[in-house]
């Protein structure tokens, strides 16, 4: 009732207020640009030269394929996406063609071996692991890969396009700066001449709270088991706002918006309401547990994809043949003058057939000259009528969401009260399983188990400022407890909005609940826990043994301790032991080289296993975690030196 109440005084409040109006409608200014957004395509094919032991085989793997957004900023045929989306099929990354060679290898000296002995893939992974080293064909595959990327337009027709200008994604290197190929990440691409629907740059200055419409292809979209497969040819549209400014990892530009994304969106157009671009859909923010964080998504700026097209062909981004015609055909269809919305809806149908959104304009004006709808009617009372009770609905749940977020405050608000002296109690009331899962909290923070909330002690005065975090989905277990405080009389409780994992989204320092080393809780600051593999073994199991291939795998030990053995002339010898917190396996694969030395589990042992090609990610994406690495290592070196100086002083 009281979300009603502030509802209706925020209706009445807009009412009263000066009232800006948009260029279009959102539902016009989506209409106007959805025909020229596209999928794209990025396909490396390969044919690779093996041998499983019983000569030279030829094998051709399933192809990597990769989908994203794109969207025509020239009618002749130039269209704009993210690098990152095209790179597998024009750089050819080392871990696109890796990836081929161990589907081959599966394909030519694993499935046969599993067919003789009665198994299907998957079902025993211990014995195909096995027969991939036994094979030893993985290192000495020869691979040639074809690439190609597609364009497909929302009629089906699909365009091989070719890259015309890149600038590859940013990315640091172990010190911090900028890698020597770093760029914007965008990619002009061109199909092959014709006339095409485009998108044309914004030319004002965006702010916050700007209108943004992003529309792409959602890859989760693609897999759904409700959907048929025409979802490919439609480009999905969510709205949201500009809700920030912010620069990326080499000092570059970001708008930040609240607007909806997820994989797949990449490369897409984010559009305001005058059906202008305002920026390219580049990257998501995800959650401690690897989940999409909606809310805090990330664009390119207009103005960057100007200085971009630079030097291309593109001197008129937005110019096209097709698009007057279709906005004038939109224009018309939503101002009810259907004839002539006809006419031109199916001038621009010729130019370009069967566009999607053009097809169904089509078939609403084509249905609207046939059955006109009933006249006179009081459509102006009844629209003023429709308008307020849509406000009157609009704004109660604009003030129930306000209402239900007046106590969460942002990991940045909870900054602001540390510095002005308030020493708000930062509370831990996650879960058992998620206390005891994660090593982090934050500094200071005092724990509360949620089930004990109405009965444990809080030595703490009522006007205390106290903050409740945890890692459930919407702050509920952070919620229920502040209730539960409220009602045993304490008045100042906030809620941390995000919980844990918005705290650490926003860079701001953590603490281990152990004594972890500074390496181990940059580990764990940038771990997707909760879908990360795990792997125990007793104590006394080996975990890897010295000379032994290393699989592409490091590990953190997330519990117990392990022995580091060596062997010297025959005897093996215990070099090391090290614990919770730990990188371990990782100077194999920096070396690209085997093990130099066993790994035993000294008791009970718990690891998380990092794979190579996201432990380099992270090298080279998160400088303070490269450069605990760097000073281990330095560490490491100095050790071995003045163990080697006292074995020689002792001989």
């Amino acid at each position: 009732m009281r979300a009603l109440k502030l509802g209706l005084l925020l209706t009445g409040a807009w009412l009263g207020a000066p009232i800006g109006v948009a260029a279009y409608s959102v539902q016009e200014a989506i209409l106007r640009v959805k025909p020229a957004v596209v999928l794209i395509t990025t396909e490396v094919r390969g044919d690779v030269t093996l041998n499983c032991g019983r000569g030279p085989v030829a094998v051709t793997p399933a192809p990597y394929i990769e989908t994203g957004t794109g969207w025509f900023v020239d009618g002749r045929g130039y269209v704009v996406t993210n690098a990152h989306v095209v790179d597998p099929a024009h750089r050819v990354p080392p871990w696109v063609t890796h990836e081929l060679k161990k589907k081959a290898v599966d394909q030519a000296c694993v499935e046969p071996q599993l067919k003789k002995r009665g198994l299907i893939q998957g079902q025993r992974p211990d014995i195909e692991e096995s027969l991939r080293q036994a094979s030893g064909a993985l290192a000495n595959a020869k691979l040639e890969t074809q690439s190609q990327i597609t364009v497909m337009l929302s009629n089906g027709v699909k365009l091989n396009a070719e890259v015309q200008k890149f600038s590859p994604p940013p990315s640091v290197d172990s010190t911090g700066k900028a890698t020597p190929d770093s760029g914007r990440d965008l990619a002009l691409l061109r199909v092959p001449e014709g006339i095409y629907p485009a998108i044309g740059l914004t030319t004002r200055e965006v702010q916050i709270g700007d209108p943004v419409h992003i529309l792409g292809f959602p890859g989760l979209l693609f897999s759904h088991e409700l959907l048929n497969q025409n979802v490919t040819l439609e480009a999905s549209a969510t709205n949201g706002a500009v809700s920030g400014f912010k620069m990326d990892v080499i000092n570059q530009d970001l708008i930040q918006t609240d607007a909806p994304a997820a994989h797949g969106n990449s490369g897409g157009p984010a559009i305001t309401d005058d059906a202008t671009l305002v920026g390219v859909m580049q990257f998501v923010s995800l959650s401690a547990s690897g989940a999409n964080v909606q809310g805090f998504n990330f664009l390119i700026p207009a103005r960057d994809v100007g200085k971009f097209l630079q030097g291309t062909e593109v001197t008129k981004p937005g110019e096209s043949k097709f698009n007057p015609i279709w906005a004038a055909g939109v224009e018309l269809l939503l101002a009810q003058r259907y004839k002539a919305a006809l006419v031109k809806i199916t001038e621009a149908n010729q130019l370009v057939p069967n566009l999607t959104d053009v097809k169904h304009s089509l078939a609403l004006a084509r249905e609207k000259v046939k059955n006109p709808p009933p006249e006179p009617f009081p459509w102006a009372l009844a629209t003023l009528g429709v308008t307020l009770v849509s406000v009157g609905v609009y704004g109660g749940m604009w003030g129930k969401r306000w209402w239900k977020n007046r106590f969460r405050v942002t990991p940045t608000q909870v900054i602001g009260f540390i510095e002005r002296g308030l020493n708000p109690v930062l509370l831990d009331v996650r879960t058992k399983t998620d206390f005891e899962t994660s090593p982090l909290k934050l500094p200071g923070s005092t724990r509360l188990a949620p089930e004990e909330a109405e009965r444990a002690p809080i030595n703490f005065e009522p006007e205390q400022m106290i903050i409740t975090y945890c890692t459930s989905p919407e702050e509920q277990q952070s919620a229920r407890v502040a209730q539960i405080l409220r009602q045993r009389g304490f008045k100042t409780i906030r809620i941390l909005k995000g919980g844990l994992g918005g705290w650490t989204n926003a860079r701001l320092p953590v603490e281990a609940k152990s004594a972890l080393p500074s390496v181990g809780l940059e580990l764990y600051k940038n771990l997707s826990l909760g879908d990360i593999e795990r792997r125990r073994f007793k104590q006394g199991d080996v975990i890897f043994k010295e000379g032994a291939d290393a699989h592409d795998e490091a590990y953190v030990i997330h519990a117990g301790a392990v022995e580091i053995r060596r062997n010297f002339d025959g005897v093996e010898r215990v070099v090391n032991r090290i614990g919770e917190g730990e990188p371990l396996g990782d100077m194999a694969l920096f070396r690209k080289g085997t093990r130099s030395a066993t790994a035993v589990a000294a008791e009970d042992v718990e690891l998380l296993v990092i794979k190579e090609e996201r432990l380099e990610w992270l090298i080279r994406n998160r400088p303070q975690l490269a450069l605990e690495l760097l000073k281990r290592l330095s560490n490491l070196v100095v050790a071995t030196d003045q163990e080697r100086a006292h074995a020689g002083g002792v001989r």
